[in-house]
């Protein structure tokens, strides 16, 4: 039974929430950060990067969030930033040119973590989450929720119809020409009906967001062994998610990039994996795999097809069926003797939007000696590993919508 609860989102004011959401800090380059902060005043953006009002751009650490605190406390004070007076579920409606998502903004609970009603795929780096709860205790709210995904559920997707033959409260585009929408539910029915139809679902599964999540969790942990009147209920037992059926989940795959052949020349490379691929040279023409435990490899200006030797390789759990650890078990560790595929430097990963040429002109241009396409991974193999209690390698999977910030904000501390 997953746990979901309402709650007073602190969120924009009409007039300006185009202005003030942004995409997460990380997804802008310098020079179009700096032109964001120097011409919009309302962006979110002044809040995560506080040192810009002071021309210093070096502030880091608890000074850093403590500003990052002062900043908000700004956009509340200016009127940027409002608070429902009613605790509301949201409706979050996504469109860009490619797909369509809509699902719940809610408040989803710490307990559902530790008792693996939410599990993850993922693992955390201790260092990144100790990091982060320094970052929430000082900061005090959330400012971009966590993906989860269910099952497909209709009751959810009749709610979600409902709303979406209604008015929005927000209804904006942005600059890469997706549309938002926004609705807010605060009707007692709907939110109560929405409660419900979370308490049949066993499983939600974190599709994006696992350091947000468990430092979220070790904060609530820590505060509560601080409380000696915890009861469980209060704000910081809690973290904002947005709750997506897995049917809209666009899931796209990783390309592997390598930068030498281990000592190998192409000819005694191209050996070395015959002895679990038949390979095919496709030249010059540009090939995708169109099954699973096929692979594409661009090697010395040309394509070759790779199809695994399911005779020679054993399929010993879930984990050993995915084919970038197939990738990793056959050919990156044994033959280019990468064992840290997390921390090599001789590997990088990269999410391809080019239809597989990007396999091609990063090789082609020197940096690489050879590259690796494969299909993305399926919701069901993901789910499949994570029931096993087993871990997915990194940058196995990119998968959208990538969300924006201070389009809802769950404030914990006051």
């Amino acid at each position: 039974m997953a746990i979901v609860k309402p709650f007073k989102a602190i969120r924009p004011t009409r007039d300006k929430i185009a202005l003030v959401s942004s995409k997460s800090y990380e997804a802008y380059d310098a020079g179009l950060l700096h032109a964001k902060l120097a011409y919009n005043p309302y962006t979110f953006l002044h809040v995560v990067n506080p040192g810009y009002k002071y021309h210093k751009q070096d502030v880091t650490g608890e000074q850093r969030f403590k500003l990052v605190h002062n900043r908000y406390l700004e956009f509340k004070e200016n009127h940027v930033f409002t608070q429902d007076e009613t605790p509301s579920f949201y409706v979050y409606k996504k469109v860009t040119a490619t797909n369509t998502f809509c699902g719940i903004i809610a408040a989803t609970s710490v307990e559902d973590f530790h008792n693996n009603v939410i599990k993850k795929h993922e693992r955390t780096l201790q260092k990144r989450e100790l990091l982060f709860e320094n970052y929430l205790k000082n900061t005090g709210f959330n400012a971009e929720p966590v993906l989860l995904t269910h099952p497909d559920n209709s009751d959810i997707n009749s709610i979600l119809e409902k709303y979406q033959q209604q008015r929005a409260e927000y209804e904006f585009s942005t600059t890469d020409k997706d549309l938002h929408f926004l609705w807010v539910v605060s009707n007692e029915d709907d939110v109560s009906f929405i409660n419900n139809a979370f308490k049949k679902i066993d499983t939600l599964y974190i599709a994006d967001g696992h350091h947000r999540t468990t430092s979220s969790c070790l904060l609530a942990n820590n505060l509560a062994k601080e409380n000696p009147k915890h009861t469980g209920k209060e704000d910081y037992n809690f973290f904002m998610s947005y709750l997506l059926s897995e049917s809209q989940l666009s899931i796209s795959e990783f390309n592997r990039f390598i930068k030498d052949l281990n000592g190998y020349t192409p000819d005694e490379f191209l050996i070395e994996l015959d002895t679990y691929f038949r390979i095919e040279k496709r030249g010059q023409e540009l090939y995708r795999p169109k099954e699973k435990h096929h692979f594409s490899m661009y090697l010395k200006g040309e394509f070759y097809a790779l199809y695994l030797r399911n005779s020679v390789y054993e399929f010993t759990d879930e984990l050993s069926k995915l084919d970038a650890e197939i990738l990793y078990r056959t050919v990156l560790k044994p033959v280019l003797g990468i064992e840290d595929i997390r921390n090599a430097s001789k590997i990088i990963y990269s999410q391809d939007k080019s239809d597989g040429l990007e396999l091609k002109t990063k090789v082609d241009n020197g940096d690489f000696e050879v590259s690796f396409g494969m299909l993305p991974t399926s919701i069901n193999e993901i789910k499949d590993i994570v029931d096993a209690d087993m871990i997915m390698p990194p940058k196995t999977t990119y998968i959208e919508p990538k969300l924006r910030s201070a389009l809802t904000i769950y404030e914990f501390l006051k």
